[in-house]
């Protein structure tokens, strides 16, 4: 029979995922703790590991293959002597359920014997079949040209611009009476709407290519989107004098290159977030509809771009860790983030996050909260400004901080305490790291 070696659940929110990459062939002999695959979950991708021994008998879905149900059969390892070639039915069982709501639908359509409705649907549809450039399009309804009656210059046939500006408007009143006659079945009309919408998505006249969603993207959309329509976001900014932590940080290297630690301002604005966030409790929690949670520690989840989209992995206790201790694990999560190779605990939770696009010379920008988070932190560029210290005009190094906050769960004034106490913090960093 074989072992079957089936899609994994790889974080607590999987139900299918993408098969990347076979580590394995047919014929391998495997054990325990063996890289099999690399799985494409909805937030990272990750290697899975074999749990038993034996010799890779029948691969049964192949790399690169999409939606792969939890649980599905996708590959056999055969014990020794077994010969499991005829597991060839094993990847059945997922799409077998798919086949069978298809002939109850397709049962269903001939139903509605009455054909008046289906028979006007393709001369009302005939018009917004034809295929054409948005531009075309409103260049044809301006001059009055019926596209049908068009011969497209373009790609398969499509017709473009140049197409409809030497054409003549005589054509469209012998489109007229199809119209006419089709009108008696007002039903088809909004059959064709749909196709029209779908049509000026984009204008795929000019030079193109398409690239399929990845599963990390397709989420990132998703959640972020989910996040603006339901999650009713306040901003808040403070600029922040950044001298202070800077001279820190120069002293903190010196003292910390032995151990080879070396502090980014980045690590420095994690820490100020934990500690603020640790000072001011209302901010830390999550709105669940008909009840506040109410975190007692700050794990801060920090923005890392990666090739297939943003991943936030996780400080745990950020209030009460080193600098260097912060500064040390941020590297580590950071380099593992851009090779796909987190685990789902070190991405998955967090009760807060922080973005920052200084490095980028973004001067300040709003970002979007991380559901089901009560707060996010952006951070923009630290440069020279005008600006008073010690009620005189001087030139400081200063930088916008803007803390987006859920207002459901948290008030302006609770997150304006928050920002004050971040802002302090990183002015006066030796009180943050004491």
């Amino acid at each position: 029979m074989g072992i079957e070696i089936k899609m994994p659940a790889l974080s607590p929110t999987m139900e299918e995922g993408t098969l990347a990459k076979w580590l394995v062939k047919e014929g391998d002999t495997v054990k325990s703790g063996d890289l099999l695959a690399e799985i494409e979950t909805d937030k990272a991708t990750m290697e899975f590991e074999a749990v038993d021994e034996g010799v890779i008998g029948k691969i049964l879905v192949a790399e690169g293959t999409d939606n792969v149900k939890v649980g599905t059969v996708i590959a056999v390892i055969a014990g020794e002597g077994e010969d499991v070639s005829s597991a060839t039915a094993a990847p059945a069982p997922s799409p077998t359920p798919a086949p069978a709501p298809a002939p109850a639908a397709s049962a269903a359509a001939p139903t509605p014997t009455p054909a008046p409705a289906p028979a006007a649907q393709p001369a009302a549809a005939t018009g917004s079949r034809v295929k054409a450039s948005p531009l075309a399009r409103r260049i044809a309804a301006d001059k009055g040209v019926e596209l049908s009656t068009v011969t497209g210059s373009g790609p398969n046939g499509r017709i473009v611009k140049a197409d409809v500006e030497g054409a003549k408007p005589g054509a469209a009143p012998a489109a007229a009476p199809a119209a006419a006659a089709a009108a008696p079945a007002p039903t088809a009309a909004p059959a064709a709407a749909p196709a029209e919408t779908k049509a000026v998505w984009f204008d795929d006249s000019i030079p193109h290519e398409e690239e399929k969603l990845s599963n990390i993207r397709k989420t990132i959309a998703r959640r972020l989107t989910e996040s603006k329509q339901t999650v009713p976001h306040i901003y808040l900014t403070v600029d922040i004098r950044l001298d202070a932590l800077l001279k820190l940080r120069g002293e903190l290297n010196k003292a910390l290159e032995a151990r080879g630690v070396k502090l980014s301002v980045n690590d420095l604005l994690i820490k100020a977030l934990g500690v603020a966030l640790a000072r001011t409790p209302k901010c830390n929690v999550t709105f669940t509809g008909d009840k506040l949670i109410k975190y007692s520690r700050a794990d801060v989840s920090v923005a890392v771009s990666t090739p297939t989209g943003l991943i936030t992995p996780i400080i745990k206790d950020a209030a009460n860790k080193s600098v260097s201790a912060i500064a040390t694990e941020m590297k580590d999560l950071a380099a593992r983030a851009r090779e796909g190779k987190l685990q789902p605990h070190e991405y998955q939770g967090g009760t807060a996050s922080l973005s920052n696009m200084g490095m980028y010379g973004i001067k300040q920008f709003e970002a979007v909260i991380n559901p089901p988070q009560g707060m996010i932190m952006a951070i923009g560029a630290g440069e020279k400004r005008p600006y008073i210290v010690d009620d005189a005009l001087a030139v400081a190094t200063v930088m916008s901080a803007t803390g987006s906050f859920d207002h459901r769960a948290i008030d302006g004034a609770d997150g304006a305490e928050m920002m004050k106490v971040f802002k302090e913090l990183v002015e006066a960093p030796m009180g943050m790291i004491a």
